[in-house]
């Protein structure tokens, strides 16, 4: 599992490289738009795996950090594209945006609060954070959902497509989390036997 999200982000680049060489439109918009909308498909993905186990016992366990690893790597292309290719290391330019515009400020609070997820995304934190490693990366959710709404506003005609990754957002919720489980035991009550039943 340790080479799967090197090939799966060398796959991808090289797709978008050859998407790219003659965009429509702003070449440099449709790049950084493609990849927010890849980072923020592989954290729903990474959020979907645990709802999808518990409601339909397929374990993916094992692609989840994985996953989420790739989120962060494309968040900060993402941001790395806007920065360099876009504002081309403007920084004043850079922190008025993020202070003028709302979309710019969720797209930032959101790449801050990945950095902690992915420095903790190892067995060492996991042993050494403990039942705080879990409430720490309860942080997804909101990552998630702030990173939908970062893109549905930064795109300024949303087509079928990009709104269904929104859409998807509210689906790996925490309460989606809390319902999992119950949704689970309704599919596996039938199995369970009560003592003198046949």
């Amino acid at each position: 599992m340790g080479a799967l999200w090197p090939r799966l982000a060398a796959g991808r680049l090289r797709l978008l490289s050859r998407r790219h060489r003659a965009p429509p439109g702003n070449p440099v918009k449709e790049f950084e738009h493609l990849l927010g909308l890849w980072a923020l498909r592989f954290l729903v993905a990474t959020l979907a795996i645990t709802p999808i186990r518990d409601i339909f016992g397929i374990n993916w366990l094992r692609y989840r950090r994985a996953l989420g690893l790739l989120a962060f790597y494309y968040v900060l292309m993402h941001f790395l594209a806007y920065m360099l290719l876009d504002q081309v290391l403007n920084v004043a330019a850079i922190l008025t945006d993020i202070g003028r515009r709302p979309f710019i400020t969720i797209g930032m609070a959101a790449l801050v609060m990945l950095i902690p997820l992915a420095l903790t995304s190892n067995n060492w934190s996991i042993r050494r954070l403990g039942t705080r490693w879990n409430t720490l990366h309860r942080l997804a959710y909101v990552i998630a959902a702030a990173g939908a709404l970062h893109f549905s506003m930064s795109v300024k005609v949303v087509g079928p497509s990009r709104c269904s990754i929104s859409a998807w957002s509210p689906c790996c919720s925490p309460g989606d989390r809390c319902a999992s489980p119950i949704c689970a035991a309704n599919v596996r009550r039938p199995m369970r036997r009560s003592d003198g039943s046949p």
